[in-house]
């Protein structure tokens, strides 16, 4: 469809500047440049006979108007056909003389009951109008949001699972055979590294596993839809290891259960987002709403620490760390503030992307080396192995 409607419609050249033999070219690129003057781009397009959608012809325009040097790039116009979009081409709808037609996505009518809920998303998600307009007029459920659906459905599954062997809803951690698990972490256990990703799919009962699929449904599955598998996997895997990494080095002798890090990592980078984007946001009460993620959040943390020095129960050892929660929460606020607030911008152009990559790549270095010697080198007295 891109190819066609450069040929046909804007007669320039391809992705490798390889010239277009027809008469259109010879009057709108002469010089085999790749650049339209803006005059015949405008004419050009007012007076298609192909049907384009108007809220791009709209986007269209304010491109064209915004362009200082009289022309417009072709590739530019590639990306915007094909549904991409590029930091320049961002900045000169921001900043173009020419407005949307219709400014506020709201306004739309007739929407199906899909329709309507991506538009709930966006206004959720997104801080700026035109951002939101992309993301309605783009969305795809290709690919749909799996990850955290996936996520949440087998920690149920797990759950569920010990429930019916040890009888045991509520405080699992205090039946011995919960913590014999293969999934938990256990500092006995720290050179199965598979644990420190395992551990996500254990927890401690079934107030913890409400809280955490609660939130990965509400919060993680909106995040995935706008910013992709890819980086919102990015962003919860991290907090799930920075979570048990962080217990290893400082709670030594606790072991952890919980998806909490990863959960952490994408509530305080979406909370982040909000007040960092606090005007534009248009998501109902969401003074009301900080204040109550802010207040179940904490309670969380009170909870698992209450837990961790003041057992209501005996047990047979030392009871999962909530060190995680605090570094999915560190993970989220600096490399998770900038992946959301990168919406359609390639993260590997941008320096502070690099320099939170390397702060974490050296945190999981020290991590590795911390476990490996100073477990010894400090003559650490771990609890028996479960």
């Amino acid at each position: 469809i891109v190819c066609l409607m450069s040929t046909v419609v804007f007669g320039l050249v391809d992705n490798h500047s390889t010239p277009l033999h027809n008469s259109c070219l010879l009057s709108l690129d002469p010089d085999n440049t790749g650049f339209i003057a803006v005059e015949n781009f405008t004419s050009l397009v007012e007076h298609h006979e192909l049907q384009l959608d108007p809220s791009k012809l709209d986007m269209l325009f304010a491109l064209v108007q915004s362009n200082e040097d009289g022309q417009v790039c072709y590739q530019e116009l590639i990306e915007l056909m094909s549904s991409k979009r590029s930091s320049s081409f961002r900045r000169a709808i921001a900043n173009g003389r020419r407005t949307l037609q219709r400014e506020i996505l709201l306004d739309e009518t007739g929407l199906g009951v899909y329709k309507r809920f991506v538009r709930y998303v966006a206004y959720e998600i997104l801080p700026c109008e035109t951002d939101r307009r992309w993301y309605f007029h783009q969305n795809s459920l290709c690919p749909p949001p799996v990850f955290m659906a996936i996520i949440t459905i087998i920690q149920i599954v797990v759950f569920m699972c010990y429930g019916i062997m040890l009888n045991k809803w509520v405080l699992q951690t205090y039946q011995p055979d919960f913590m014999k698990s293969s999934l938990v972490y256990h500092p006995r256990h720290r050179l199965q590294v598979w644990r420190f990703f395992s551990y996500m799919f254990m927890h401690v009962g079934l107030e913890q596993l409400g809280f955490n699929a609660l939130l990965q449904l509400m919060i993680g599955v909106p995040l995935e839809m706008v910013h992709g598998i890819l980086r919102i996997s990015l962003l919860y895997m991290a907090g799930v290891v920075a979570g048990s990494l962080t217990v290893s080095i400082t709670d030594m002798r606790a072991p952890v259960v919980g998806g909490s890090g990863g959960v952490y990592a994408l509530c305080s980078a979406h909370l982040a987002n909000v007040v960092m984007n606090w005007a534009g946001m248009r998501c109902p009460y969401k003074l009301l709403r900080m204040i109550l993620a802010l207040v179940c959040m904490s309670s969380e943390v009170g909870r698992a620490v209450w837990l961790r020095f003041s057992p209501p129960l005996p047990s047979s050892g030392p009871q999962p760390s909530f060190m995680a929660h605090l570094a999915g929460a560190v993970v989220g606020i600096s490399m998770g503030l900038l992946i959301l607030r990168s919406y359609e911008e390639s993260l590997q152009k941008q320096c502070s992307w690099w320099v939170i990559l390397f702060s974490f790549i050296t945190f999981l270095l020290f991590a590795i080396f911390w476990n490996i010697f100073a477990y010894e080198l400090l003559g650490v007295q771990l609890p028996p192995a479960p």
